[in-house]
């Protein structure tokens, strides 16, 4: 079973933070990302690295897999993922991109912006929850 939870960005000690998703904006459409090796399309996210700020990891994944070079970014929340009994953090933040570059990274086969969200997901049962909570945060920014 995996269950989404999320948290305020203070609630949960940094050291356990693992990833950065990065919900990302161009313009009204979202934009996802298919690694090279996958048929499938995720948001744009990764790893963090040893001694690297969580919101560092976020901006260098949303570099690497979108070619982003005109952003704002904002720290939105803390997620976690559990599945079984293993759980899981990471930070998930908002960008707006202005600009793109001309090149991604070597893993990142293909970036397209959807108005929707795709029906062949990564992480079907978790992506979907990330996306609903960050427009559920832009909707009641909007009130």
């Amino acid at each position: 079973m995996i269950k989404v939870q999320f948290y305020k960005l203070d609630e949960v000690a940094d050291e356990l933070l693992k990833y950065a998703v990065i919900a990302t904006l161009d313009k009204d459409k979202w934009i996802f990302v298919r690694h090279r090796e996958r048929s499938t399309w995720e948001i744009p996210g990764g790893r963090r690295e040893p001694h690297e700020a969580i919101l560092k990891t976020a901006e260098r994944e949303l570099i690497e897999e979108t070619g982003a070079t005109k952003y704002s970014m904002k720290a939105l929340c803390i997620y976690s993922v559990s599945i079984d009994k293993k759980k899981t953090y990471g930070l998930l933040a908002l960008a707006e991109v202005q600009e793109f570059g001309k090149t991604l990274t070597l893993e990142i086969g293909e970036m397209e912006a959807f108005s929707e969200m795709p029906p062949e997901l990564t992480y079907p049962l978790i992506q979907p929850k990330l996306l609903e909570f960050v427009e559920s945060i832009m909707n009641q920014k909007a009130i």
